[in-house]
C-alpha cells in the first residue's frame, strides 16, 4: 500500500471538493444521455416491430448502432475513469479528515499543557525554594544565637573593663602606726 504525506491546504482541499463535484455533475449528464440513448432504441425497436428494414437500412443502422456502442463504451470507461478518481479523492479526503483531527487531538493536548505550565512551575519553584527556605530560616537562628551569644560577651567585656579601669590604690601593708581618731569631734 503507498504511503502519501498529506498536507492540509484549504484552498486545494477546495479546488479538490469543485473538481469532484464537476465530475459527477458531467458523469450525471453521462449517465441521462446514456438513458436518453437506450430510451429513444427501445421506442424505436417496440414502435417499428412490424418493419422489416431494407438491407440498406439495415446496414445504416447497424453503423449507428456500432457508433452508439462505441460512444456508449466511451461513456463506461469515463464513468469507470471518473468514478477512479473520485474514488481517489474520497481516500484523501479520509486522510485529510484523519490527518486534521489527528492535529486537531495534538492541538487540544498541546492548549491543555499550556494552560496546566503555570501551575506546574508553580509546584516545581515552591519544590526547589522549600529547602531554600529552610536554609534562610536556620541562617536566621543561628544569626539570632550569634547576635545574643554577641551581646553576652559584649556585656561581659564590658563588666571586666569596669573592674579593670578602677583605681588600682596601691596597699600599704598594716604596721603597728596607729592613726589618730578624731573620735567625738
Amino acid at each position: 500500500m503507498e504511503c502519501r504525506v498529506v498536507t492540509y491546504d484549504s484552498q486545494g482541499f477546495a479546488e479538490q471538493q469543485a473538481e469532484i463535484s464537476r465530475l459527477r455533475e458531467d458523469l450525471q449528464m453521462r449517465d441521462k444521455l446514456v438513458e436518453q440513448l437506450s430510451q429513444e432504441l427501445f421506442r424505436l425497436v417496440k414502435g417499428n416491430a412490424n418493419f422489416m428494414p431494407s438491407p440498406e437500412l439495415s446496414e445504416r443502422h447497424q453503423a449507428e448502432l456500432r457508433a452508439v456502442r462505441e460512444q456508449l463504451k466511451g461513456v463506461e470507461q469515463q464513468a469507470t475513469f471518473y468514478q477512479e478518481q473520485l474514488s481517489d479523492r474520497d481516500t484523501e479526503i479520509y486522510q485529510l479528515r484523519q490527518s486534521v483531527q489527528e492535529l486537531t487531538d495534538r492541538s487540544r493536548m498541546l492548549e491543555q499543557v499550556v494552560q496546566e505550565l503555570p501551575k506546574i512551575y508553580r509546584q516545581k519553584f515552591a519544590e526547589r525554594m522549600a529547602p531554600v527556605k529552610e536554609k534562610v530560616t536556620q541562617i536566621q537562628r543561628e544569626n539570632r544565637q550569634l547576635q545574643a551569644e554577641l551581646q553576652s560577651v559584649s556585656y561581659r567585656l564590658a563588666v571586666r573593663q569596669r573592674h579593670q579601669t578602677q583605681l588600682d590604690l596601691p596597699s600599704f601593708p598594716r604596721s603597728g602606726i596607729a592613726l589618730p581618731s578624731f573620735g567625738n569631734a
